[in-house]
């Protein structure tokens, strides 16, 4: 049911990408292309990572959601860390275990590597998926507030001005 991602799943992956910022309301900000993608997790020194989750139901093992991460940094603990980027599994594929079988694969791949640290974001707003990280005993970090920089304030800064 979950594989690791293949070159051959870029475009897959890319439209799931679409169908998530489309759930979440921001379609305009998932700007990404295919070959930016493909350069992130295959190119010469890949920078992320993703996984596939398949139908059992269908003979071809269609990709019914992904998962796409990358690794972080603990200074606190010493060690790396797994950030989930985006989980996303289609409408059609929801309460099939799909998502929980990503996460579980992220899981195993903290316990075998050692890392200590499985973290990701959820909007406010998105109640079922909260219900559903809180279920298999995921807790909010309500003392942290994340903060970006992006665009002309990210260009304003990196510039020195």
């Amino acid at each position: 049911m979950i594989r690791t991602a293949t070159p051959a799943d870029v475009p897959v992956i890319h439209s799931m990408i679409r169908e998530l910022a489309e759930y979440e309301k921001v379609v305009d900000e998932a700007r990404a292309t295919e070959e930016q993608l493909r350069e992130a997790l295959f190119g010469e020194r890949p920078a992320a990572f993703a996984h596939i989750a398949e139908s059992a139901e269908s003979a071809e093992g269609e990709p019914v959601g992904f998962a796409l991460w990358f690794l972080n940094f603990s200074t606190w603990r010493g060690v790396h860390g797994i950030y989930l980027e985006d989980l996303y599994v289609r409408p059609q594929a929801r309460g099939g275990g799909h998502g929980k079988a990503l996460l579980g694969e992220l899981a195993r791949i903290c316990v075998e590597r050692g890392y200590e640290r499985l973290e990701w974001a959820v909007l406010n707003w998105n109640k079922p998926s909260i219900d559903f990280y809180e279920a298999m005993g995921a807790r909010p970090q309500d003392q942290w507030t994340v903060y970006r920089l992006t665009d002309g304030a990210l260009a304003e800064l990196g510039s020195g001005s």
